[in-house]
């Protein structure tokens, strides 16, 4: 009997309960897991005490976690989720094996959520939903999710990391190269400029060998996962020279890093059952690891108000004195050359904005020199006078690197700042702009062109005209 035979006849048992009423239960509560709501949440508390530090300043746009019992994966779960609790995602798409059926393509829950001791995770069915228009191999299939554990583990780490975070619970089928490309392209399209959303791929690593054996295999696999070698990872895989249970969700990831352009993987923690367990005869190996690019490293807390010291700073000694602060910081992440904008407000109105879009030094300094010029160089206004200083506050934008984006349908209106740059004009618009404002998408646009590149208010419309867009981080004092 042919497999599609097969899959037809589990589909008619299944039509009966169908999607009942979209809320997973949990399969392994009780059992990988306590199922006491105050237990289970008393364990990731532990775990993550326990686990070692991990940098906060990344902005991780993929991540990889062990999904075994507690007792043994969860001291590395820990690592993975510690180095994304800084970080507000809206949406966390988690991809997982089958372990317990095997089909060709992908699951994809469609909608409802998953339930654990400590609530529902609702699902996200737009992104979902979008999936699964993508491609046929793309499919909402109850019972591959039936007995499995590979999104439900993870679920309870992200409950206690994450408020009001939607998921797409995804679990991957037989080994094919083709069905990981195929899904890495169709989640790189949907998700498109959005910097909410985590990939967060459920895997064990090596299973039942020996403590030292198991060392090794998984000390190569994860070079060639540090390496960022779609094609090596998943060859080693298959030849059993490398082993990850999830080694058709790793390939994926591996797939969409490269089509992102995140170049960094960071392993946190590798050890395994025997670690804990004390046998070493028979090991699982488990991995934290987490994926960015250098572009992606959030500004913490910390370097914000730092950030806001100097420009504050800056504008009084400016005005004060006439002349520039003088001001070293050795912090790393402010010394990376990045752009940025300084905004002066007095009672709640612009009084002064100037700003660096690609940055020609550190960033620190761009700030410095940049809150200055918002003080005492905007056209708009007269210069901040030492009267004013009491009165006035300050917002500093730090913005990504602008890209091309084909024409005005790709930009999305109070997440992205826009440059528009034709015949030697150009102009910027923040990303707050819009929110500010009101302004339609053509609204925006055409003001973007008159009143700041000095552009026809239509030239945004002509093909010469070059649109750019940028994210920004925004802050400003209390």
């Amino acid at each position: 009997m042919t497999r599609a035979i097969l899959l037809l006849m589990v589909l008619m048992v299944f039509s009966v309960r169908s999607w009942g009423d979209m809320i997973k239960e949990p399969n392994v509560a009780g059992g990988f897991y306590s199922a006491d709501p105050k237990e289970l949440s008393d364990s990731i508390d532990h775990f993550e005490q326990m686990a070692g530090s991990v940098p906060t300043d990344r902005k991780v746009a993929i991540a990889i976690a062990p999904h075994a019992g507690y007792p043994y994966s969860g001291p590395v779960a820990a690592y993975t989720f510690k180095a994304i609790g800084h970080i507000h995602y809206k949406t966390v798409v988690i991809i997982g094996p089958s372990h317990f059926f095997p089909f060709e393509g992908i699951s994809i829950w469609p909608r409802g959520g998953f339930k654990t001791p400590l609530g529902i995770v609702p699902v996200d069915e737009d992104l979902s939903q979008a999936l699964l228009k993508e491609n046929p191999e793309f499919r909402s299939l109850p019972q591959v999710f039936e007995r499995e554990h590979a999104i439900e583990v993870e679920l309870p780490f992200l409950q206690k990391t994450f408020n009001n975070v939607r998921i797409v619970p995804i679990l991957m089928g037989d080994a094919d190269p083709k069905v990981c490309r195929d899904l890495a392209v169709a989640l790189d399209k949907l998700i498109g400029d959005r910097d909410d959303v985590l990939i967060l791929i459920s895997s064990d690593m090596s299973h039942y060998y020996t403590y030292d054996v198991a060392d090794q295999m998984d000390a190569l696999t994860l070079s060639a996962i540090q390496a960022i070698d779609p094609k090596k990872f998943f060859e080693g895989c298959v030849s059993r020279k490398m082993e990850m249970c999830g080694f058709m969700p790793v390939t994926t990831a591996l797939i969409y890093a490269k089509l992102r352009g995140i170049d960094h993987v960071e392993v946190l923690k590798h050890a395994n059952s025997g670690d804990t367990s004390g046998d070493k005869s028979r090991v699982v190996g488990y991995s934290s690891v987490i994926f960015y690019s250098d572009d992606d490293k959030a500004l913490d807390q910390a370097q914000k108000k730092e950030l806001l010291r100097i420009a504050r700073n800056s504008i009084e000694t400016f005005v004060k004195t006439g002349k520039v602060l003088n001001v070293t910081v050795n912090d790393a992440r402010l010394n990376e050359t990045e752009g940025a904008f300084v905004t002066i407000r007095k009672a709640g109105a612009l009084r002064g904005c100037i700003g660096n879009i690609m940055g020609q030094g550190p960033l620190y300094k761009t700030v410095r020199d940049m809150a200055v010029a918002a003080a005492s160089q905007d056209p708009r206004f007269a210069p901040v006078t030492a009267s004013e200083l009491k009165d006035i506050d300050v917002e500093i934008s730090v913005l990504s690197k602008p890209r091309r984006v084909k024409d005005a349908s790709e930009i999305q209106l109070g997440k992205h700042g826009v440059i528009v740059s034709e015949g030697g004009h150009q102009g910027v618009f923040l990303p707050q702009v819009a929110d500010e404002t009101h302004w339609s998408k053509e609204e925006f646009l055409s003001q973007l062109c008159s009143q700041k590149a000095g552009l026809p208010p239509d030239a945004w419309k002509k093909p010469d005209t070059a649109l750019y867009v940028f994210t920004a981080d925004v802050f400003a004092e209390e």
